[in-house]
């Protein structure tokens, strides 16, 4: 049976695969931002945007590199203004929890984060893209605008980075 939308009409099958693709959209999102909220404001613009250019979603592509490019754009959209708007301060909601979970994991997800925070914003977005989500080289350059062999080079770049920043932590 079709679903229906909240007007009471039929969803299309291409928007069921937008609602599909929403918890991958919803981790991408958090890797550009710090904050949920932040995260569910930018998948909120990202779907905003794509149910509204649904019309030029060529059948036959990538739905999912499609949306990952319509988000990767509002989010260069919306850093772009941030950095020409002076932001005020945080929210003390969104500060860190004083007191971390002691479970060893908790500490390493910890490390990681850390250690992926500190990578350039270019070779975090393309460690994320690969490594991450599993895009080919392709789509990764496709989404960053850029050459195949740039990815290549960011890549082992960032993954020397990550090596390096998380060369003092244990894992066992």
């Amino acid at each position: 049976m079709p679903s229906v939308d909240g007007t009471g009409q039929r969803a299309s099958p291409l928007e069921n695969q937008v609602v599909d693709l929403i918890p991958a959209l919803r981790s991408f999102a958090r890797t550009f931002v710090k904050s949920s909220s932040e995260a569910d404001d930018l998948l909120q613009e990202t779907l905003f945007r794509a149910l509204r250019g649904i019309d030029g979603f060529e059948p036959g592509t990538n739905l999912k590199s499609w949306l990952f490019t319509i988000m990767h754009n509002a989010f260069r959209t919306q850093y772009k203004l941030q950095r020409r708007e002076a932001p005020g301060a945080v929210d003390c909601a969104e500060l860190p929890i004083p007191m971390p979970a002691p479970q060893e994991w908790c500490a390493l997800h910890a490390e990681l984060r850390g250690a992926l925070d500190r990578l350039s914003p270019d070779h975090r977005e393309v460690l994320i893209l690969v490594a991450g989500y599993g895009l080919s080289y392709k789509e990764a350059a496709d989404l960053c605008d850029c050459a195949v062999g740039t990815i290549k080079s960011r890549l082992n770049r960032a993954r020397d980075e990550l090596c390096d920043e998380m060369s003092g932590v244990s894992f066992t």
